[in-house]
């Protein structure tokens, strides 16, 4: 039976090197939040932090809580035939308990970092930049509506990310071999 593993975090915690560095080791990647970007480009809206929550508030709002989970689990059971695979960007917990449904081997690997470092990485990031208000109002927003704290709290293997990316890479390279 393949793997499906579900990176977890807050923003700017480190998810998509995560991912990566799975998808390196053979993993094939559903990134959740590619859901939110196609959806503003059929509707025509510009990339900002505001339309991003938007549009996530939206989608949520018309499939529940656990619409990204709803909306990527044809992509996810036809790749889980060919390979395993990592989930970028789990949030909510009813997503979690969707995939734990379909797929009651699912994986949880929470990515940790202090906040002040994330903050940075956000604010200097090349693509989706955050300034350390909006790194804040998104976290508040990500813990109070949308349950991201239950999937952190509840993984199987938790990474502290506070340090270079040649250490977090060897964290990584661990927990593959655990899993």
């Amino acid at each position: 039976m393949n793997k499906l593993v579900a990176i977890v975090g807050m923003c700017g915690s480190g998810k998509s090197i995560a991912t990566l560095f799975f998808e390196s080791k053979g993993y094939s990647k559903i990134y959740f939040g590619r859901i939110t970007y196609e959806k503003m480009k059929e509707e025509n809206i510009p990339y900002t932090p505001e339309n991003d929550n938007k549009m996530r508030v939206k989608i949520r709002n018309e499939y529940g809580m656990g619409a990204y989970a709803i909306l990527s689990l044809p992509k996810i059971k036809d790749q889980i035939k060919k390979s395993n695979v990592v989930i970028d960007g789990l949030y909510s917990w009813d997503e979690y308990k969707i995939l734990k449904d379909e797929f009651p081997h699912i994986k949880l690997v929470a990515i940790i970092v202090d906040k002040e470092i994330r903050y940075e990485r956000l604010k200097n990031r090349i693509n989706r930049s955050y300034s350390i208000d909006e790194s804040i109002k998104r976290d508040l927003n990500e813990i109070e509506k949308t349950a991201k704290g239950g999937p952190i709290a509840y993984a199987d293997y938790f990474i502290l990310n506070n340090y270079s990316l040649e250490e977090y890479k060897k964290k990584l390279e661990n927990i593959i071999e655990v899993i």
